[in-house]
């Protein structure tokens, strides 16, 4: 009987399987960038990279008209502090800056207040303070501006009344003012619906347990619902503020910065040297001051708001 032996087959070496490239942890992240992806280049292509450049402008001196463009180093710079005229528009800017601050807020605030109430009524007023912010912001300054010529709709309401109203827009003092209360009326609503929606945060339990220790409306209010809304209050001061520094608009429709530089606040400024007289590297250069104060003021609010922020440890 012959036996046929099977060769035996050989051994088959273990598969080893790499492990996949794409693992879900960078699924995972590839899908993060990908969402912050266009806050990111939006970023980097309307906020780092102007913000290079106007830096670059401003050591250099750009002559649009002559087609000159030349490089002087930190000659504009040294200009802006023997600029004597500076300290004014600074001044200028600084009450602008002050006086629609503290009207705005204080002004929302007090609004926000009232139509917190459950009146008859609120609603309508509450849409009635909130219009302006809708409304184009020019036709807005030019109807305004008519209102407050010395023949114009306000100095008319004054005389009915026996009174002699200024020439508000030519005078250094009424000049500012003006400026002002139309760009605080024309926003108020906004800094009030936010307050609003803050007010309505806060719960009415701790008005009642207050009421019922013999606390008063003034306590209740300085006691409960300042420290309640202080990271509104916060929010609204940062926004004034940036936003104070940044009006135009209403210096360009209704004064020019005049008379004289009263009303010259520092964008306005701004633009006088670089689209009026064509000093691009000098406007650069306000540029990059206006960006610091900016920066500055914001990080100064920032810092404080551990003081006076209720829920910040």
């Amino acid at each position: 009987m012959t036996t046929t032996t099977e060769a035996a087959a050989p051994p088959v070496a273990a598969r080893t399987t790499r492990p996949s490239f794409w693992t879900m942890r960078r699924r995972d992240n590839l899908t993060g960038y990908l969402f912050i992806s266009p806050a990111l280049i939006g970023s980097l292509l309307f906020v780092l990279i102007p913000l290079g450049l106007v830096v670059w402008y401003s050591l250099n001196e750009w002559n649009v008209l002559a087609g000159t463009f030349e490089f002087i180093g930190v000659e504009n710079y040294e200009r802006l502090v023997s600029d004597e005229k500076l300290g004014e528009v600074l001044v200028a800017t600084g009450w602008f800056a002050a006086g629609l601050v503290v009207l705005n807020l204080g002004l929302a605030l007090l609004l926000a207040v009232l139509l917190n109430q459950k009146l008859r009524g609120t609603t309508f007023f509450r849409t009635l303070f909130f219009s302006p912010v809708l409304v184009s912001l020019v036709a807005w300054t030019l109807v305004w501006q008519l209102m407050l010529q010395p023949e114009g709709s306000l100095n008319s309401l004054l005389g009915f009344f026996g009174i002699d109203g200024p020439n508000w827009l030519r005078n250094g003092g009424s000049a500012m003012v003006s400026v002002i209360v139309v760009q605080v009326i024309k926003n108020v609503g906004l800094n009030m619906v936010l307050f609003l929606a803050a007010l309505q945060g806060v719960p009415s339990s701790l008005y009642e347990a207050a009421t019922l220790d013999g606390a008063g409306a003034w306590t209740r209010f300085r006691r409960i619902t300042l420290p309640l809304i202080s990271p509104t209050i916060l929010l609204t001061s940062i926004i004034t503020i940036v936003g104070s520094l940044q009006v135009f608009a209403q210096i360009a429709v209704l004064t020019q910065g005049g008379p004289g530089t009263s009303t010259t606040v520092l964008i306005y400024y701004l633009y006088q040297q670089a689209f009026q007289f064509h000093h691009f590297g000098y406007g650069a250069t306000i540029s990059v001051l206006l960006f610091v104060i900016v920066a500055l003021l914001t990080l100064l609010q920032w810092r404080m708001r551990r003081k006076w922020v209720l829920y910040e440890s």
